[in-house]
């Protein structure tokens, strides 16, 4: 699961200066750069967490099945049921050649193997990375400072 962190500011908050109570904590999630990871699937929690991971992923994953097979896809959707493999499933959005998709339904029992094989394109693109960069442009005297896609 993605880091957690949590911190306080009390300049978002006027009550706190004013000696009231300290403010709520907010928390934000850090990104774990998991490219390149192979899971370990060799228990159904070990399992359930991968899938986890992969759901959260911002790239590709190729699963492996019990069949010997293997798919690469985007892994947009999980249904865990009563944390039983036999019964849970993802669901993933394949790449065919010729620029065609399709969605492909896989059981959590049939699942051997999940690699996080494609570039995972949320890495290091938080707001706090962006405003960091936007600030050093800044600082350095840079106009027309914008958001820049990457080149695909």
């Amino acid at each position: 699961m993605p880091q957690v962190v949590s911190s306080v500011n009390p300049a978002h908050n006027p009550a706190a200066s004013a000696g009231a109570s300290p403010p709520a904590e907010t928390t934000a999630v850090v990104h774990e750069n998991i490219e390149g990871w192979v899971a370990d699937v060799s228990s159904p929690q070990l399992l359930r967490d991968a899938v986890e991971k992969a759901f959260n992923y911002r790239g590709d994953v190729t699963i492996r099945r019990r069949d010997g097979s293997s798919v690469v896809g985007y892994l947009f959707d999980r249904s865990i049921i009563d944390a039983d493999p036999a019964r849970s499933l993802i669901r993933m959005l394949l790449e065919l050649s010729g620029g065609e998709s399709r969605r492909e339904v896989i059981m959590l029992a049939d699942i051997t193997g999940i690699e996080f094989t494609g570039k995972d394109t949320a890495a290091g693109k938080s707001f706090q990375t962006w405003l960091k960069k936007y600030q050093e442009k800044k600082a350095a005297g840079e106009k027309n400072i914008g958001i820049e896609p990457d080149p695909l």
